[in-house]
């Protein structure tokens, strides 16, 4: 890449873009097809973003005009911490970009936006199978041993 990755909030007029990610992150975790995510979870994800109430934040990398990844994050209150903790729901970068620094940028950019936000953590989740990411993350955060558990209602 001979232009730098510029790592930016999201913009209404990415969300082209941004929907060619959002749909190749959910491909990604076996979330694809007309009945993955209803066109009403989509643009409701989407105006979060742009809504100051909402606790739900976007950024985007982009290169030379084209977004390459995306990180989704949002803070919420803990009850063992002052500061909000902040949870980077989703990290998606397009597979040619990766090794080449983009997903590093992005999560590097959620830690900066924590910290200007007060939040003393940043902590995320991805699936066991997802070794070439795990090899990523081992290098910038530390494993919490947790397991998670969920049940659909």
């Amino acid at each position: 890449m001979n232009q730098p990755v510029v790592i930016r909030p999201a913009q209404r007029a990415d969300f082209p873009s941004w929907r060619l990610l959002w749909d190749g992150y959910n491909a990604f975790y076996g979330r694809s097809g007309p009945s993955a995510l209803p066109d009403e979870i989509i643009q409701t994800t989407w105006s979060r973003f742009f809504d100051v109430y909402e606790p739900m934040h976007a950024i985007v990398a982009e290169h030379d005009g084209n977004l390459l990844g995306l990180a989704h994050f949002l803070y919420h209150r803990s009850t063992i911490q002052l500061g909000p903790s902040c949870y980077m729901q989703d990290l998606f970068t397009v597979e040619a970009a990766r090794g080449m620094g983009v997903g590093r940028a992005l999560i590097n950019a959620v830690y900066e936006c924590a910290r200007q936000a007060g939040s003393p953590r940043v902590y995320w989740q991805t699936h066991e199978t997802n070794t070439p990411a795990m090899q990523l993350y081992d290098k910038l955060a530390e494993k919490s041993g947790f397991i998670v558990y969920r049940k659909f209602l």
